[in-house]
């Protein structure tokens, strides 16, 4: 296959889109982080990319939607105005997690109608050799609202994702989100390095579903098929379009690992309105020869709708289900896309079918997802305790030169995971919920 026919190059941001989720009310745990994967518990969700401007300073890029501000007009101007506060503190993890920058960022922003989201830069005091991870915590001073963010980054060499941006070609716009699609053209921009050629090296889709929780299985090894390579000039300016579904690594050199990766996962990507995509994910309900029957079919919307009346047996009952699980499918897509899409991921996997956590503690080195379990009660008479306990599934990130939100699930025959119950729930027509058994 000629590497020639990928030069033509996509994009496509990602939107976040609302779906089913169960918020419980709970004791206050300053340390869980399970608002990042609930939309109903959060109401912010910035973009965070880094760039390495020299070797002493890295900016800290963050992006704001404007539909998560709040704009008023009490303040001394008269204008809507949202204001945001930022809090850092930068980490070295090459040494063990020593904290070596604070900042606080005080950010107005004056509300225009036209504009769909704003950026702004953070200067980062982060010399280059280490991998840091920078601990951000977003408050809208208006509603009193703060998110936390954790973001890892690497100042090794200047070779990696750090020393790159990509920007729209004809809007100039920095991409925060390198998913692009077949019908934008971008620019590559290398802007600090010396390059006077770049290559990108493109490779076929990852297409392996994970397996179950509940299985012990050795941890896989990233495979991915070189499928051609092309090599031209390097300028800022040059748009690229990419058609082909794929993985694209853009590096100065050939010989290198790292580089900038850029993904294509296919038409209308992250969302679920196409039958074809809605019958993929089905592959955790089902198997792999009823799905690929389904995608054969001569009418694949007919297939998809039998599938879902088969599980309920009627119409209204079928749409509730088809708006939870595509919800959660798309919300997979949105958090956890590496190089692959996000609900082929074991995150993914986990989120479609336990829904999203009750707790998430994050490290630099991995993430701990808690489900709810069913509340105990023990004692007699009107004195009782009562014991709340938790399913936990634990994520390492695994480090690898195309995406750094790319995590394994740590099995252990130790773990009771339910995932058989679940299955047996959803196709029975109900949505599982771990404290829920009553509908199992």
């Amino acid at each position: 296959m000629r590497a020639t026919r990928y030069i033509i190059i996509l994009a496509s941001a990602i939107a976040v889109l609302y779906g089913c989720a169960t918020v419980k009310n709970e004791t206050y745990d300053p340390n869980d982080m399970s608002y990042l994967y609930n939309p109903l518990k959060n109401s912010i969700h910035p973009g965070y990319r880094i760039f390495h401007e020299n070797d002493n300073i890295s900016l800290l890029s963050v992006k704001l939607n404007k539909k998560d501000l709040f704009f008023s007009e009490a303040n001394s101007e008269g204008v809507p105005k949202a204001s945001m506060i930022l809090f850092y503190k930068l980490y070295n993890i090459s040494q063990g997690r020593v904290a070596v920058d604070t900042g606080i960022f005080r950010i107005s922003i004056r509300q225009e109608r036209a504009r769909r989201d704003y950026t702004y830069n953070i200067p980062l005091e982060a010399p280059v050799g280490p991998k840091y991870e920078v601990e951000i915590v977003l408050r809208d001073a208006v509603r009193n609202k703060s998110v936390l963010g954790h973001v890892p980054f690497d100042k090794s060499n200047n070779y990696n994702r750090y020393n790159f941006k990509i920007r729209g070609h004809f809007n100039k716009y920095e991409i925060f989100n390198p998913v692009l699609d077949k019908n934008e053209f971008i620019n590559i921009l290398y802007p600090n390095g010396s390059a006077d050629t770049l290559y990108i090296k493109y490779y076929k889709p990852f297409d392996d579903i994970p397996d179950p929780p509940s299985m012990l299985v050795p941890e896989r090894e990233l495979v991915l098929e070189q499928d051609g390579i092309i090599t031209f000039p390097y300028s800022d300016t040059l748009p690229f379009m990419l058609p082909e579904k794929g993985v694209y690594h853009v590096m100065t050199d050939s010989n290198l690992v790292d580089g900038f990766t850029i993904f294509n996962f296919g038409k209308g990507f992250p969302g679920m309105n196409r039958p074809l995509t809605m019958i993929e994910p089905l592959i955790y309900l089902s198997n792999k020869e009823a799905v690929d029957e389904m995608l054969l079919h001569p009418n694949p919307k007919i297939a998809l709708d039998e599938f879902w009346l088969g599980i309920t047996g009627n119409v209204e009952r079928s749409r509730e289900l088809i708006r939870i699980y595509y919800s959660r499918v798309l919300y997979a897509n949105f958090f956890f896309s590496s190089f692959r899409e996000g609900w082929k991921t074991e995150r993914g996997m986990i989120y479609i079918i336990y829904g999203p956590p009750d707790k998430v503690y994050k490290t630099a080195d991995g993430e701990k997802w808690g489900y709810h379990q069913q509340v105990i009660k023990s004692g007699w008479g009107t004195r009782y305790r009562v014991e709340d306990d938790y399913l936990y599934f634990s994520f390492r990130r695994r480090e690898n030169q195309f995406s750094n939100n790319n995590f394994v699930l740590l099995r252990s025959e130790s773990i009771t995971t339910y995932w058989e119950q679940a299955i047996r729930s959803w196709k029975s027509g109900i949505v599982f919920r771990l404290d829920n058994p009553e509908n199992l």
